[in-house]
């Protein structure tokens, strides 16, 4: 072998293996994202719930008008509102998890 085939041979060397490090940090990134996106969107969910929760207790007769419920309410919506600027990171599994239910109801209809 000559020095350049050494050469060009140790380079090509070094660029796979860059690029394959490269493609198992950028799996390994997304895997991430996506375990955030549905940990954001849970407790998107959760929020919700917990002010209809206390949306229904603020609408009880024996709770009606207090003030600590109605803080507490509106504490509530502030920091759902506050989560919703993220919804662009959960929302890209929402978006996974629709598209994929809707390919089993397609293919549970084509079985039958």
């Amino acid at each position: 072998m000559s020095r350049l085939e050494i050469i060009l041979s140790a380079i090509l060397t070094l660029s796979l293996i860059v690029n394959v490090g490269l493609f198992a940090y950028a799996r390994y990134a997304i895997v991430q994202l996506l375990l955030v996106s549905e940990e954001l969107g849970d407790l998107q969910q959760m929020i919700n719930s917990f002010t209809g929760h206390l949306q229904s207790i603020r609408e009880l007769e024996m709770f009606y008008g207090d003030e600590t419920i109605e803080q507490l309410l509106e504490h509530a919506h502030s920091f759902g509102d506050q989560l919703a600027t993220f919804e662009y990171i959960y929302s890209l599994t929402e978006e996974g998890a629709a598209l994929i239910e809707d390919e089993a109801e397609e293919a549970n209809t084509q079985e039958t």
